[in-house]
């Protein structure tokens, strides 16, 4: 058998920019044929993938976008060790309902209390739901 329609489908794929669809077709057809499943439960399986892969992406661009200073997350601060934020005011702050709002936050408190890294941690946060966060402007 020729090798003309996968290197077509291989084309077409690089100029859909489904690069996704291009590294895990052949595997995850192969899997479904001893699976059994038909070609819609194919697809989908291969569509849910590249949905996955999008959002995986989309989030690293955010990140990157962000220009963080350091990267840290609120699964790294320990609220044990600095009690003054309050974890459960904190953790719903990560929910970014607040960015929706179009309110501010204003974290006060002397040095080493964590101002930044909860500051860090929710623009992630914020990052991880799709929200655009911008740098500052020096």
């Amino acid at each position: 058998m020729s090798d003309t329609p996968k290197i077509l489908l291989a084309d077409h794929l690089r100029t859909l920019k489904l690069p996704t669809f291009l590294r895990k077709y052949e595997r995850l057809a192969r899997q479904c044929a001893a699976e059994g499943l038909d070609h819609v439960q194919f697809l989908t399986r291969l569509v849910g993938l590249d949905l996955i892969d999008r959002e995986r992406r989309m989030i690293e661009r955010q990140i990157k976008a962000a220009k963080f200073p350091a990267t840290k997350s609120l699964d790294s601060f320990d609220f044990t060790a600095i009690p003054k934020p309050n974890k459960m005011q904190v953790l719903k702050l990560a929910h970014c309902e607040w960015i929706d709002l179009r309110e501010n936050i204003i974290a006060l408190g002397p040095s080493g209390t964590g101002k930044t890294h909860v500051a860090l941690g929710l623009g992630l946060a914020a990052c991880q739901k799709g929200m655009e966060v911008r740098p500052k402007v020096p």
